[in-house]
Formats: structure tokens, sequence, C-alpha cells
């Protein structure tokens, strides 16, 4: 049986390898990531969102956890296993928990970003979490969310930071230069990103070490 891990980027995936875990990238594709993670569903005994996030609520910074006690995804929400979110919380030193947003999209704007807050109290928002939440109450396996900040609520991405992940969760460069020719003005705020994502890398890197063989090892048996 294996630990089926939801995420965005091929470097999450090569941090969050292990023996024992299926790592799933999504790349922005929700549907491509939710057919092939029904289709690790059935070997699976849990279901772990983890990667890096971006923040809704005010105060989290660059390099945080957040630990999802629930998903939201409109006006549906989806509880998590509370003794493997406590277990995460307590490997998770500075941690803080509640309730993830899962999107199709980026959510980039800062306006966008303090409107979602306000609407649903979600502290965090990826394009996986949703996604594991459907696979994971089809198929009665407990649901775990664990993510790290790499954009603050106050920030907007810059353009080219919005076109450079390709479906299989690889960066697309070639697109992150175009926009960044269409539009050089962005190179400082674009810089600051690259900065604020590697903390957040960082972070990750730390906690599945802390965590010893993934930040599960000892997931609940369904």
């Amino acid at each position: 049986m294996t630990l089926l891990i939801l995420t965005g980027l091929r470097r999450e995936a090569r941090i969050l390898a292990a023996p024992g875990h299926l790592v799933l990238t999504g790349g922005g594709d929700a549907v491509a990531l939710e057919a092939a993670a029904e289709r690790g569903a059935a070997a699976a005994r849990g279901v772990i969102s983890i990667g890096i996030a971006g923040a809704l609520a005010p105060g989290l910074a660059p390099g945080d956890w957040v630990v999802g006690r629930a998903v939201r995804e409109a006006a549906r929400e989806t509880g998590t296993d509370s003794a493997w979110a406590d277990r995460l919380l307590g490997r998770l030193p500075g941690a803080v928990v509640g309730t993830v947003l899962g999107r199709d999209t980026m959510v980039a704007e800062a306006a966008e970003k303090a409107a979602l807050h306000a609407a649903t109290g979600a502290l965090a928002v990826d394009m996986e979490s949703h996604v594991a939440a459907r696979v994971a109450a089809r198929h009665g396996l407990p649901l775990a969310v664990a993510r790290v900040v790499s954009d603050a609520a106050g920030r907007s991405l810059p353009p080219a930071a919005r076109v450079g992940m390709r479906p299989d969760g690889g960066t697309d460069l070639p697109a992150v230069l175009r926009a960044l020719a269409a539009a050089p003005w962005q190179l400082p705020a674009l810089i600051r990103t690259g900065w604020e994502a590697e903390r957040a890398f960082r972070a990750l890197l730390r906690g599945h070490r802390r965590a010893g063989a993934g930040l599960a090892a000892r997931f609940p048996s369904p």
C-alpha cells in the first residue's frame, strides 16, 4: 500500500519522493491530475496534498507552513483526518492550522486573495488540494493537507511568473522569457518572486527531512 501524494511541480515531487510514495504532479491541469490520482487510489492508504501555496490570510510569510483542517472548493468543504493533521502540526514547528482553498486556476492578484480570504476564511490556496479531497472522499481514504507559503497575501505575482508552469509540472522557461521581453519592467518583481519561492522550497525540504521518510510516514490506516 502506498501514500498518494499530490503536488504541483516537478521540483516538489523530487523533494517528496520516497519509498512507498506515489507522487503525482498537477502542473495546473486538474483534470489530468484527478485522472492519475484515481488510478493510484486503488493501492493507496492515504492521500496528502503537499507543496507550495499562495497565502490568503495576512501575516503569513514565504516559508510558513499551513496544515489543513479542511479543504474548501467553491461551496463544498471536506474535512481532513484530524489525527493526521495533529501529527503534521507536531512535526512542523510554527505551522498554523485552518482551511485551505483549492482552485483550478492560479490566484495571482493581491485583491483576489483578499476577496477569497474574506469569502471563505481560508488561509492559503493551491491547485491540488481540492483534487486530493475529491479522490479521498470517493475512495474512503484519509486526507491530509500541508502547504508552504510561497507568496504572501499582499503580493501580486508578475505576469512572467504566471506563465512559467508546464502541464507536467516543469518550468516553461521560453514562456517566462517571452513575457519578460514583452514587459521588462517586471524583472524586479520576478526576481523577488523567485527568491520567495526558493524560501518556500527550502522550507519544504527541511520539513520533509524533519519528519523522516516523508511528512506522513505513519499516516492512519483507512
